[in-house]
């Protein structure tokens, strides 16, 4: 491939967050999160005009001139159309078969409530406050797992919904208590599942239901910075303006901010 000298972004890891916001700014769909960094997929697909560079918060991407492949429109062209094609055979695999898996059957319930026995200061003197003693789960809905729960769940309507990453309620010791009442969650791993099938599930949740407001619980590690980019970019294609709220596990389960 002939190589010339022209502009083109360059992304220092060590300042990427992988917050997502060049994504969302590159009309090429040059740049994907990968192991939760920024990173230019070819060269080709790189027109050296830098609109991505707009919106990161941590001056990580800068353009350079350097010796490169030549911007390549056409290829631009078939590479959105494939993201697009993934996209949409991503979401037709999802929906449930219409015999149905009975581990994907939409259920709605009440969560558990009991009263508790009393106990003695000396039973409770060593217990953390911090902590939920009742044994009791404050789910309300199945499935919970992004990939299951469809845009149509009567649970979703008007909901507060609560988006964890996977490793939050291992990692965290309140996390019903703390965060699951009265809210409907969906959690998912930005790793290691497809972010762009995530992207179109939220993006038509959020287009064809009354979401009331967002709770986004992630760890501190910076592959589940990746969350953050979902849900911006599937609100941006919905065209809502959901409130969000943001809640850091670090991964000695300590509520970070």
């Amino acid at each position: 491939m002939t190589k010339k000298m022209r502009k083109i972004i360059e992304i220092d890891e060590e300042l990427c967050n992988g917050c997502g916001n060049c994504i969302t700014d590159c009309a090429e769909a040059a740049l994907e999160i990968i192991d939760g960094k920024a990173k230019l997929i070819a060269e080709k697909y790189c027109d050296g005009l830098g609109a991505c560079m707009g919106d990161c918060p941590t001056g990580a991407l800068q353009l350079i001139e350097r010796e490169c492949a030549d911007f390549d429109e056409e290829a631009v062209e078939e590479l959105i159309a494939k993201n697009k094609a993934q996209a949409e055979f991503a979401a037709v695999q999802q929906k449930p078969m219409e015999c149905g898996c009975a581990g994907s059957h939409i259920q709605t319930f009440a969560p558990q409530a009991q009263e508790s026995p009393a106990k003695t200061p000396c039973q409770t003197a060593n217990i953390p406050t911090s902590m939920n003693d009742s044994g009791l789960s404050a789910l309300t809905h199945w499935p919970v797992q992004i990939r299951l729960v469809p845009p149509s769940a009567p649970f979703l309507q008007g909901a507060d919904l609560l988006v964890a990453a996977d490793c939050t309620p291992l990692a965290y010791p309140s996390f019903h208590a703390d965060f699951l009442q009265g809210k409907v969650v969906m959690m998912g791993c930005p790793k290691f599942d497809d972010q762009t099938s995530y992207i179109a599930k939220f993006a038509e949740i959020f287009s064809t239901v009354d979401i009331k407001s967002i709770t986004m619980v992630i760890m501190e590690v910076p592959c589940c910075g990746s969350m953050r980019y979902i849900i911006a970019e599937a609100m941006k294609k919905a065209g809502k303006d959901i409130p969000l709220n943001e809640k850091v596990i670090s991964t000695r389960g300590t509520l970070m901010g």
